[in-house]
């Protein structure tokens, strides 16, 4: 963070706090992914999404009609704008999650388009825990298939507020409203299992157009919004926790300048909650208190900030602080503590070695880490719990953990943020696995 000036300049404070400065929307900007099993129309659905709502350049369709022609199709493969992503898994190179980006003038979009095999469990995982929106695809003719449990079970588990079921392939069970409702009806039975209660059934054609931007002509009977509709309206400014205020340190700013050089701030970015000049906090580990002085941004001082706002706060009182603490409000804490219970992915080609340290990583601060206990692995497809088990890549394990220090923690389906942790092989410095706290 050092960059903000060279040797011999003076401190600017608007300059240095660019990085950090507060341009998160989130009623502007919805992340979200697409899951579904192989051949049910994930890839016409995006490139029907990119397509209808004019976020695709004229060389692009230019290039894809003109395949589609050499294929001796009748109308343009729009699945040929990710189809990049198919072909490298053909060649056999391991893929994340492929994200596309586009915008309408009511909001702007990223997609995550996560593999559907269960050999990429892992890459779910990693895009969904961002995602305000995941949409299940279903193929009309099949229904609700093992990977549709999967996916599903997979969203409940980092906590995607919303789920858009899409009954694709409408065109080829003749736009039946039967087979949409018992389709429905069986998917629904199911997510009651996870105690999921935001879901919107769509039917649609991502072939032909019906109901993803437009309408259509022939699902009349369907009076629900449409995908596209669905995406723009979706309420996501209450995904953050608005209530219980945290600031993870990320950075002490300490400018060795004349000028400024009584200035002590702490960077870092609101995860949850708001604070303004002359409340109380508490910093954690080490509970002591003082009150805010100064909110300082690019833009300038403010009175109030809220999440997910990235600011310095400066304090009343001279306090020990350091990267890894967190400020709290004395009426709101969270929960302090070295051991605490996780579900969790494991990331790593390397089983889980439940005799060696590990470090987590939890908000900006990082430390040593044992499994004091292997609880069960999740079977993800019938959601069995398995004891004593092995743990492989993309298996999900519910955990007991030590922590060399104590951590400040709420539960994960409380703030997503300060309940969420990474964990890293020490000598690799690889991402071995993501969790939850429980």
């Amino acid at each position: 963070m050092g960059e903000g000036w060279g040797e011999g300049d003076k401190f600017q404070p608007k300059f240095y706090f660019l990085r950090l400065s507060t341009m998160s929307n989130t009623t502007q900007l919805l992340r979200f992914i697409t899951a579904g099993s192989v051949d049910d129309g994930k890839s016409t659905l995006i490139g029907r999404l990119l397509h209808d709502s004019k976020s695709i350049f004229e060389d692009q369709f230019s290039a894809i009609s003109k395949t589609s022609e050499k294929r001796g199709m009748a109308a343009v493969d729009l699945s040929l704008l990710t189809d990049g992503l198919q072909a490298e898994r053909e060649q056999g190179i391991t893929i994340d999650v492929a994200y596309r980006y586009f915008a309408t003038p009511k909001r702007k979009f990223i997609i995550g388009d996560t593999p559907g095999h269960e050999q990429y469990t892992r890459n779910m995982v990693t895009a969904a825990s961002t995602a305000n929106l995941v949409v299940i695809l279903i193929d009309a003719r099949r229904g609700v298939l093992v990977q549709t449990r999967r996916h599903t079970y997979l969203a409940s588990l980092v906590g995607v507020p919303h789920i858009v079921l899409a009954v694709n392939k409408m065109d080829m069970v003749d736009y039946s409203q039967a087979r949409f409702d018992e389709i429905v009806t069986e998917y629904k039975k199911f997510a009651a299992q996870l105690d999921l209660h935001d879901i919107t059934c769509i039917p649609l054609s991502a072939l032909v157009g019906d109901m993803v931007v437009d309408r259509g002509d022939s699902l009349n009977w369907y009076q629900g919004p449409t995908l596209m509709e669905k995406l723009e309206s979706v309420e996501i400014d209450h995904d953050v926790n608005t209530t219980d205020f945290r600031f993870p340190v990320q950075w002490v700013c300490r400018p060795q300048t004349d000028e400024y050089h009584d200035f002590r701030g702490f960077m870092g970015r609101i995860e949850a909650g708001e604070i303004s000049v002359g409340d109380e906090v508490t910093v954690l580990p080490s509970g002591r208190t003082s009150k805010v002085k100064e909110i300082v941004t690019y833009d300038g001082n403010l009175q109030t900030a809220f999440a997910p706002q990235s600011v310095t706060i400066t304090l009343n009182d001279e306090i020990d602080i350091s990267r890894g603490d967190m400020f709290v409000k004395t009426d709101a804490m969270p929960s302090v503590a070295k051991e605490f219970a996780a579900m969790m992915c494991w990331l790593s080609e390397t089983p889980l070695d439940k005799n060696r340290k590990y470090l987590v990583k939890h908000t900006t601060r990082t430390a040593k880490c044992l499994f004091s206990s292997i609880d069960y692995r999740v079977d993800v497809n019938t959601l069995e719990q398995h004891a004593n088990p092995t743990v492989n890549m993309n298996d999900i394990i519910r955990v007991a953990m030590k922590v060399q220090q104590p951590l400040a923690f709420d539960h994960y389906t409380r703030n997503r943020a300060s309940g969420s942790f990474i964990v890293i092989d020490e000598a690799s410095n690889n991402t071995v696995a993501a969790g939850m706290i429980v």
